[in-house]
């Protein structure tokens, strides 16, 4: 009991009466009372003979008569005596015990909060530690934002790291991008697109600077023609080179972020849900992967998960592009494992899951701190798993590969539309009517009459697109098109995403006819602002983003996902094959 259930509270925080002994490593209440009196109760002393109950003896070493037993109610300073010999009956507590009642168990509980607010601190920098952290610039952003959509490019390393591993991956591998996968999770949280990349597709890797250990930056030449695995860890390269690439290759999506893995983590993440369980539509007896499971339902972990999501041998023809569709797969399994009841409820499984996810992570700066993935964690929570689509780049034979094929190439006429549907955040399964609507509301702006070509006066700014796109684009208007009212001025000294349309209300049709010229989609439209040109009058403006891909390319963001062979959803419990 506390001090103010023993009636001397005197101003004290209830947590502070209570101190750790370092004898016994526990903590003790200590009562700092008026004249040093110990906390700890005197021993009973028996009565003698023929007192009476109730009566008094002399203190050792103190002139005032103590307590013979245990003290009885102490009474509230200023209050009269109370009769000896008398005692009161209750029939119900007084206030007075009661509040003591609630003060002695709200010191405890504050006690309590802060025993466990320090632990839970404690633990969360305790993960933190765990998480291991790449640099690479500006490759990545540098924190995270719940109000947009985000990309994180998943990756998966063929690194032998880690007790266990000999037997798996290339022997003396420096670590190759070997499991790709580009998440991307829509503004509104409605809908996600898990978009695989083959380690074995045909890529240009761009230049790519990374940073040293001694804090300098050295720029890693790129390579043309290459597999899309040596994008990490070749020459030295860090994955912000794997960031800068899948830009390359998808015609301008950007990573946000990335996350990446090893062997270890596939096993310890398995092992701490209890379990994955997968579907064979046959046996399997793999002699490489050491892989045995039999055909229905199974629940792996560990090695044999790992070994399932590393053996090509097993599915379809042996190739990359049927281990990916049975990792998807996997994945989907893990993804429903770790977000059941089972899961959830369970502090064991939850603390275990923390451990493994955390000391399997490689994140770059901005993903860090445990708050921010807590918080990617959340926002990805809110999307309905039957919204969460796996698919895998469009693809073609290799024609350099001869009549041997190994490697692919990005399809040139199925790809782009993909890479489109993602950029301008476009569901791949069908969301409700209300959220697709609020995609399309800006289309009235679009709607309406339209000027002649020849009264359309613009200024051209180039906002982040390729360097020379505002002349091409001058050039392309006045010549091929009968803009003659425009104007190129340059950098527009700010760098935008998308292509934006600026106007006054009195200049909509001419933005209208411009939007129509250049391809673009009403949510390029910017009404409330225009300037003036060159000769004082008045101009809409057209700012050039990173989004812009030449004159004469539309722009026109697409309301309906092209239809993918072989994408599958994380609600389906699929078998492999």
């Amino acid at each position: 009991m506390d001090a103010q259930g023993r009636g001397r509270a005197d101003n004290i925080d209830p947590a502070d009466q209570w101190v750790l002994n370092p004898n016994t490593g526990e903590y003790e209440l200590r009562l700092a009372a008026p004249g040093a009196q110990s906390s700890v109760p005197r021993p009973r002393r028996e009565t003698p003979a023929g007192s009476a109950q109730g009566g008094t003896r002399t203190a050792p070493g103190h002139g005032e008569p103590a307590p013979d037993v245990l003290p009885g109610q102490r009474r509230r300073r200023g209050a009269p005596p109370e009769p000896q010999g008398r005692r009161r009956g209750r029939t119900k507590p007084k206030k007075g015990k009661a509040k003591k009642i609630l003060l002695w168990t709200g010191g405890s509980m504050a006690f309590v909060l802060v025993a466990v607010t320090a632990a839970g601190y404690f633990y969360l920098q305790h993960l933190e530690g765990n998480v291991s952290t790449t640099d690479v610039g500006d490759a990545a952003k540098n924190g995270f934002s719940k109000d947009e959509a985000f990309n994180i490019l998943i990756i998966g390393t063929d690194k032998r790291t880690g007790k266990g591993n000999e037997g798996y991956g290339d022997k003396g591998s420096v670590g190759h991008a070997d499991t790709n996968i580009l998440l991307h999770v829509s503004k509104d949280r409605t809908n996600a697109t898990a978009l695989s990349i083959p380690r074995d597709l045909i890529v240009n890797v761009p230049d790519c600077p990374t940073k040293q250990p001694d804090g300098t930056v050295k720029v890693i030449p790129g390579t043309q023609n290459v597999r899309f695995n040596t994008s990490l860890g070749q020459d030295g390269r860090d994955p912000g080179c794997t960031m800068r690439t899948v830009k390359e290759i998808t015609g301008g999506i950007e990573p946000d972020h990335f996350m990446m893995l090893d062997f270890n983590a596939v096993k310890t993440l398995t092992t701490a849900v209890g379990g994955v369980q997968v579907c064979l539509k046959h046996a399997v007896n793999d002699e490489k992967s050491h892989l045995q499971l039999p055909a229905g339902p199974s629940t792996i972990e560990g090695e044999k998960a790992l070994a399932f999501v590393r053996t090509r041998h097993a599915w379809g023809n042996h190739g990359d592009l049927d281990r990916i569709k049975v990792q998807q797969q996997f994945m989907a399994s893990l993804m429903r494992k770790m977000a059941s009841s089972d899961t959830l409820t369970n502090p064991s499984k939850l603390l275990d899951l923390a451990e493994a996810a955390t000391k399997a992570l490689t994140v770059d700066t901005g993903l860090h701190k445990v708050s921010t993935l807590k918080d990617v964690a959340l926002e990805l929570k809110k999307v309905p798993p039957k919204n969460i689509t796996f698919l895998t780049v469009p693809v073609a034979d290799n024609p350099a590969d001869g009549p041997v094929h190994k490697t692919v190439i990005v399809d040139p006429n199925s790809a782009p539309q993909v890479f489109n549907a993602i950029k301008n955040d476009v569901s791949f399964t069908t969301v409700k009517k209300k959220q697709q609507a609020a995609k399309t509301a800006g289309n009235d702006l679009l709607k309406g009459s339209r000027s002649a070509a020849g009264d359309i006066r613009v200024d051209i700014y180039n906002g982040g697109a390729p360097g020379g796109s505002a002349q091409a684009t001058l050039s392309w208007l006045q010549n091929n098109e009968g803009v003659t009212k425009s104007s190129q001025l340059g950098n527009a000294g700010r760098t935008l995403g998308k292509t934006t349309l600026e106007y006054s209300p009195d200049q909509a049709d001419q933005a209208r006819k411009l939007a129509d010229i250049m391809g673009l989609p009403a949510s390029a439209l910017k009404p409330g602002k225009s300037e003036k040109n060159d000769q004082g009058l008045p101009a809409i403006v057209l700012t050039l983003g990173q989004d812009f891909q030449g004159p004469g390319t539309p722009l026109t963001a697409p309301t309906k996902a092209p239809d993918v062979p072989n994408r599958s959803t994380a609600d389906k419990v699929q078998c492999a094959s």
